[in-house]
């Protein structure tokens, strides 16, 4: 048998912590071809996206993916990130989350060019596409809250 990875019940525990407190969690993705996210808001082969019940429908998070329905400029998309490509999961409000090592992703082709970006690095200042007019601070701290995990 092989050994099933603790990410995806990490990701999910994180999630459920940040709902809990009244907090709203986003994931941080490496794109690469097996991720279905709208590729005009990839930015250096990454996306912040907010999974908080209020922005997402049919949220699943399973073992392998994690799915959903969310509203980018108005237009209803569906979400499709594959677990290993989730760099990290965090409160919007305090930063307060967990960072994953991502293997090596090939660079996503933005606006017919190659990106020469790492993708395995990971911005944590929350912009996602999905979020309201209003721009919120990034947390205070940043990434000193997050804690690697292989």
């Amino acid at each position: 048998m092989s050994e099933i990875s603790t990410k995806p019940y990490l990701i999910r525990a994180i999630f459920q912590w940040c709902t809990d407190q009244g907090l709203t969690p986003y994931i941080a993705v490496a794109v690469d071809r097996h991720t279905m996210v709208p590729r005009q808001f990839v930015q250096d082969g990454q996306i912040v996206l907010n999974i908080s019940p209020d922005a997402t429908q049919s949220l699943a998070m399973g073992n392998e993916l994690i799915a959903f329905q969310a509203r980018f400029g108005g237009v209803a998309q569906n979400i499709s990130v594959p677990i290993e490509n989730v760099a990290a999961i965090y409160a919007r409000e305090n930063g307060h989350g967990m960072a994953f090592e991502v293997s090596e992703i090939p660079a996503v082709e933005q606006g017919g060019e190659d990106s020469e970006s790492d993708a395995t690095s990971v911005g944590f200042a929350p912009q996602p596409a999905d979020l309201p007019d209003e721009s919120p601070e990034p947390p205070k701290g940043g990434r000193s809250h997050l804690k690697l995990v292989k």
